[in-house]
């Protein structure tokens, strides 16, 4: 079973999954969403990169997770977001071995999700504090605004927000405003929206355009989306484990 809850760090989202969902579940759908999680799974600690692509989490293991905002993870985790786009790797591969089993042998299995924002509230305690740009980039495009005035609202050219959006989000802007989007469109389809009006309120130019970019960025189609939303063991797009 999936649960979430606001994190003590600002901005982030702890997040955790028991394996109670039994034998013959189909893997939950990870949807891209502009983020990077720090993630404890049997005492490992590891992290998930941004996605560009939907990714599955076959059932069975309990994992616990800190969802960062989109564009706050290499501030705190001190890698460039774009080294780590669709991968998952252990902590101990960015931070050394015996810093990861130092930190993870003090995360109390019962409550890794707690020990998770502990690490990362400690960590922000001395990390440089994203650059406000960032979260100016990410409104302005989570509201549908355009690449262009985004790019003209902080002060970045095109070609130059490209490059700081790699550092940041791990892809182009493009890329994240077509994630953001389809995040905007999916949670209408899950609150009932019919796909045409979602589709509009999203930005989309049509239904077919939604249809398209369900298909090429979550891996399915909107039918499909919307009967595992309704389920009871399928995770909220924008709240996956990213395991």
């Amino acid at each position: 079973m999936y649960r979430e809850r606001p994190s003590r760090l600002p901005g982030a989202v702890a997040w955790t999954v028991s394996p109670g969902d039994g034998p013959g579940r189909e893997p939950r759908p990870i949807l891209p969403d502009g983020c990077m999680d720090l993630l404890w799974s049997e005492g490992v600690l590891r992290v998930a990169g941004p996605d560009t692509r939907a990714h599955t989490a076959a059932p069975g293991a309990a994992w616990a997770g800190l969802r960062l905002a989109p564009g706050a993870g290499p501030a705190l985790l001190g890698v460039r977001a774009h080294a780590l786009r669709d991968q998952r790797v252990e902590l101990a591969d960015l931070w050394g071995a015996a810093t990861a089993h130092r930190l993870a042998a003090r995360i109390d299995p019962g409550d890794p999700a707690s020990g998770l924002e502990d690490l990362a509230l400690r960590r922000a305690a001395d990390a440089p504090a994203p650059e406000p740009w960032i979260a100016q980039v990410v409104r302005h495009l989570a509201d549908g605004g355009s690449v262009a005035r985004a790019g003209e609202a902080v002060g970045l050219g095109p070609r130059r927000l490209h490059r700081r959006s790699l550092e940041v989000f791990g892809y182009g802007p493009k890329t994240l405003a077509r994630i953001l989007r389809l995040q905007r469109a999916l949670a209408l389809v899950r609150g009932g929206t019919s796909y045409a009006e979602a589709a509009h309120r999203a930005g989309c130019a049509d239904q077919a355009h939604l249809a398209r970019e369900t298909k090429a960025l979550a891996g399915m189609t909107l039918g499909a989306y919307e009967a595992s939303a309704k389920s009871d063991t399928a995770m909220p797009s924008g709240s996956s484990t990213r395991a």
